[in-house]
């Protein structure tokens, strides 16, 4: 099947031609990919090389010039390591970008911790002003991609190797009811939602597919609850959203199970698969967790 950044890169080229306000922005990774691109754009697909803070700020000074960057590297290179150009040349700034990674929080989880970062949806969490996307198929990468070129605004684009067997219809900005029951809410996030399909399958549980989290969509919550019993599940780390589901909660007394990435790091790096299981992320351990919270 084809991958989230197959499809970002196969897009965003196709898209270049189009929309003479779209650039791109790499530091080497991908570079390759794009180099059809860069030989016909050279002005608008810029690899700055290893130099990601640099790679921010570029993608800035395009946005003050009026253009509309995309910027793409590894999970942690495009957030962490770059972070105060992202809280300063952008956030301060008030300029817009769509900031797309790849490797999730574990993708390539035998490249080590520096090529892990479950806490980036977290850290643009503690900045103004973000979109945030999860999708949970190579489908909808191109689906939120496209409306979230035309706009001035700061989008983050989470792709992952994670994937869900089948794309889903998204409206951006809005949670999809999946099914409906009477003794909780699962909320899942992106690539978890077959994972949770099959860990509830034969429970009455409502069950909510998000593919965008930010801003988290209160109105679809509060309009399907039943029972204020709410499970969170985010293939980031453990409880990133929690404050925004008490947040669309708060004036009603609500239980709250959060089931994400440990913040323990995993020493023995493994596979992806591994690292799910290791963090109860497979259905069996969701299954458990989810029933544990239900029956206490």
């Amino acid at each position: 099947m084809e991958t989230m950044r197959e499809r970002f890169v196969s897009t965003t080229q196709s898209l270049l031609g189009s929309d003479p306000r779209l650039a791109v922005v790499l530091a080497d990774i991908s570079a390759d990919a794009f180099e059809p691109a860069r030989r016909q754009y050279p002005r608008r697909v810029i690899n700055v090389g290893i130099r990601e803070q640099l790679m921010i700020s570029v993608a800035a000074g395009l946005a003050l010039e009026g253009l509309r960057p995309v910027v793409h590297s590894y999970t942690p290179f495009l957030i962490e390591r770059p972070y105060e150009q992202i809280k300063l040349d952008l956030c301060h700034q008030d300029v817009g970008a769509v900031l797309v990674s790849i490797g999730a929080s574990y993708d390539w989880a035998a490249g080590g911790r520096t090529h892990q970062a479950p806490g980036d949806v977290a850290l643009l969490d503690a900045l103004p002003g973000w979109t945030v996307h999860v999708p949970g198929h190579p489908e909808e990468v191109e689906t939120l991609l496209r409306a979230a070129l035309p706009g001035r605004d700061r989008v983050y684009l989470r792709l992952s190797l994670q994937t869900n067997a089948a794309p889903h219809s998204l409206v951006p900005g809005r949670f999809e009811v999946v099914r409906r029951g009477r003794r909780g809410t699962v909320l899942a996030v992106g690539p978890m939602l077959d994972g949770v399909l099959s860990a509830v399958a034969g429970q009455d549980l409502t069950v909510l597919y998000a593919a965008t989290v930010r801003p988290f969509d209160a109105k679809t919550l509060l309009a399907t609850l039943s029972e204020p019993s709410i499970i969170l599940v985010e293939p980031f780390l453990e409880g990133t959203s929690a404050h925004a589901v008490t947040s669309a909660l708060t004036h009603l007394p609500h239980r709250l199970l959060s089931v994400g990435v440990g913040r323990a790091e995993l020493r023995r790096y493994g596979t992806a698969q591994e690292h799910e299981a290791a963090h109860g992320l497979d259905a069996r351990g969701l299954r458990e967790r989810i029933t544990s919270f239900l029956n206490a």
